[in-house]
């Protein structure tokens, strides 16, 4: 049985950066980053973005170049899909048999994109978008004439993935089984905003609609029927619906969670010597008033992956990191920062007409988080503000013209 010092399970962002972090902390032992596919570390928020239009090669997205992982010692795997832990011995196993032992395991595997349970979800046409392979289908398939495109899901995935495909002139229906849009993350000027904008670009947006079945012929889609008995053609479903934290093995084993993995401020699960971060990791976080969350964020992945690197080269420090996200859509770039959970008031400041506005949300007057569309300016001065928990009346806040800083 091979044996390794670490062994990091999955080899996106969270994976990669626990690898580079431990070495960066001095760690001398063996590394192991096993990781479900074929490829080497790379970027996922480009999938539904840059390297789904074709704009970005493969090359470019990759976390490290091949030849980094060789350097630092870390003994890439890929191709393993790990289907049992067994704490006692310290042991993973591998497919069907195949055993390794560690001394540490860094749980970073995500999760996996949630699929459509309804009739006719197994045709070929269907796609999710979590890995390159999945962007790679659909480029094959609208490179081989893809004309009529129907997303499901008005998050940011489901709306990324509906910019492309206008960008690359394909008809695009975009269905959204809840009110508005964004509806889990934003309030409500952003949502319409980008309701506007998307219908203004050629999007056919339906609203509060869901699926009801998927119809084809030959085994290939061609049309998605809503609960209120429309049809709607379709040579393409992309499903934008959230993911599953993929933690069955360590939930198998005796890990405490029932939304992904329950981790301490050090990253910690209830298995001795084994971490858990990223996606799967539900943590209280200090952005939300201390509420048990998980956060799906490259920040947050990074973030906790250098905490529980640090924890196991001895220099235990609390994981505090603050949380930001970006979407890039045509030609909006949206910055979030903080977390805008359980707010009671929003400031707009600016006007959406103009593109250049920001929302600013408030629990008990202060200051919680901020979504600015097109405005770097208020993203990296209103970061400070929550950071201070500042509190500031909304008629100044909503002053466009006066800098945040100015107002702390």
């Amino acid at each position: 049985m091979d044996h390794f010092d670490v062994i990091i399970v999955g080899a996106g962002h969270g994976g990669a950066q626990a690898a580079i972090a431990l070495r960066q902390n001095g760690y001398e032992g063996s590394i192991a980053l096993m990781g479900r596919e074929r490829e080497a570390p790379y970027e996922r928020p480009p999938l539904s973005k840059e390297y789904l239009a074709g704009d970005k090669p493969f090359e470019r997205i990759m976390i490290r170049p091949q030849q980094f992982w060789a350097d630092k010692d870390v003994t890439l795997m890929p191709g393993c899909n790990v289907t049992a832990v067994d704490p006692g011995e310290h042991t993973i196993t591998v497919g069907d048999e195949t055993q390794y032992s560690y001394r540490k395991l860094i749980w970073a595997t995500g999760g996996d994109a949630r699929r459509l349970s309804c009739e006719g979800g197994h045709l070929e046409g269907i796609h999710t978008v979590r890995t390159k392979a999945d962007a790679d289908r659909m480029r094959a398939e609208l490179d081989a004439g893809v004309k009529r495109v129907v997303v499901v899901g008005g998050g940011y995935i489901g709306l990324e993935a509906a910019a492309v495909l206008r960008k690359l002139g394909r008809e695009v229906v975009l269905l959204e089984a809840l009110p508005r849009l964004l509806a889990r993350v934003a309030g409500t000027q952003l949502s319409d905003f980008f309701l506007e904008e998307h219908r203004r670009q050629g999007v056919d947006i339906r609203l509060e609609t869901t699926v009801e079945t998927i119809t084809g012929e030959n085994g290939k889609v061609t049309g998605v029927t809503t609960q209120a008995g429309e049809e709607i053609p379709a040579d393409m479903v992309i499903v934008g619906i959230g993911i599953v934290p993929s933690v069955g093995p360590l939930i198998a084993a005796g890990a405490s969670g029932s939304n992904g993995l329950d981790v301490d401020e050090y990253c910690r699960t209830v298995l001795d010597d084994i971490y858990a971060i990223g996606d799967c990791a539900c943590h209280a976080n200090e952005w939300a008033d201390g509420a048990v969350i998980r956060l799906e964020s490259v920040q947050n992945a990074n973030d906790m992956a250098t905490t529980a690197a640090k924890a196991i080269c001895g220099d235990k420090q609390s994981y505090r990191a603050f949380p930001w996200f970006w979407s890039n859509q045509y030609d909006i770039k949206l910055q979030t920062a903080g977390l805008s959970i359980d707010h009671d008031a929003t400031v707009l400041r600016g006007d959406p007409a103009e593109r250049k506005f920001s929302v600013i949300y408030l629990k008990e007057g202060r200051i919680i988080a901020l979504d600015c569309v097109n405005n770097v300016k208020d993203y990296v001065q209103g970061r400070k503000l929550i950071e201070a928990h500042a509190e500031i009346a909304p008629e100044l806040l909503a002053d466009a013209e006066a800098p945040l800083k100015s107002l702390l």
